[in-house]
């Protein structure tokens, strides 16, 4: 039987420097995919959505960073928690600016249909020197769906590090969330670079970016192979698509388009091949990862 997830990418653009509305907006969009495409079963909104900001205005002209977060939990996050129950539906709600011991992350979370966070994760790679929330500090983000396998989170410029989807994939992850918010014009760059780590990891690539005067759009969906099955342009878009995590098993043990068996070598060839052996690793990102994990068990 096959593992299908039904996702929900939602290219929408927030309210400006109102973390409320654009919660409102999130409730009113989130249940009418739900209620317009009922075997949609994830969900996931842009980068900073939530948050409502605008990187080329100055905070001079709006709220500051500060004044725009929000801590987990809180009020704000159970009203989420909230939301995923009430449709019964996964939802990654994009990031927001969360605030701990006086410092700012940008930070998402992941929601189950049962109201539950099941993962919270910290941007690893702001986009420096542009960017002035602080680095994460909770490693790398996956997550079991059970029954149908296992997903990985990474927000916007992590993507511009091989590391940070290789470490996703090395530890089981088969669908990777990107929620995203670029307004820059290497927005067509990112496209390519979303492809490449499908490609590079044999694994589903989500990337959702925000739109209107907050970014450029073009978010899609690329399989393992690669190829891209949805592409938005720059207006507001929901892309929804079923994605059959057995493709990734295949592409996994047969190879890229049935040739590049990456992931079978590093997984049951006897080779070690620099730097992915626990005892050559001298990368921070790496170091503790050892051998490619692929839990068997979901893919039965």
């Amino acid at each position: 039987m096959s593992r299908l997830l039904g996702i929900a990418a939602a290219q929408v653009r927030s309210i400006a420097n109102d973390p409320q509305q654009s919660l409102v907006k999130m409730e009113e969009v989130t249940e009418g995919i739900v209620a317009e495409i009922p075997w949609v079963n994830l969900i996931c909104f842009p980068e900073l959505f939530l948050s409502g900001t605008n990187q080329f205005v100055s905070t001079a002209n709006g709220p500051s960073m500060m004044e725009l977060t929000e801590t987990i939990p809180s009020p704000f996050t159970n009203r989420l928690c909230d939301l995923a129950k009430r449709v019964g539906s996964w939802l990654i709600p994009g990031s927001f600016y969360e605030k701990e011991a006086g410092k700012v992350y940008n930070a998402s979370i992941v929601i189950s249909p049962e109201g539950e966070i099941v993962a919270h994760y910290r941007k690893l790679y702001p986009w420096q020197p542009q960017e002035k929330e602080t680095p994460g500090n909770l490693g790398f983000c996956v997550w079991d769906i059970p029954g149908i396998g296992r997903l990985g989170l990474c927000i916007c410029y992590d993507m511009w590090i091989p590391e940070v989807s290789r470490s996703l994939a090395w530890l089981g992850a088969e669908v990777i969330f990107h929620p995203s918010r670029t307004s820059t014009s290497d927005r067509i760059v990112e496209t390519k670079i979303a492809q490449a780590n499908a490609i590079f990891n044999q694994c589903f690539f989500i990337d959702v970016n925000i739109v209107g005067q907050f970014g450029g759009g073009r978010s899609q969906i690329v399989d393992p192979d690669g190829q891209v099955l949805q592409l938005a342009t720059e207006h507001e878009s929901i892309l929804t698509q079923v994605l059959d995590l057995d493709h990734v098993s295949r592409a996994r043990d047969l190879g890229t388009m049935g040739l590049a068996q990456v992931w079978k070598a590093f997984r049951d060839i006897p080779v070690a091949f620099p730097p992915y052996t626990q005892a050559k690793v001298e990368s921070p990102l790496l170091s503790n990862l050892g051998k490619p994990q692929f839990p068997r068990d979901m893919r039965n």
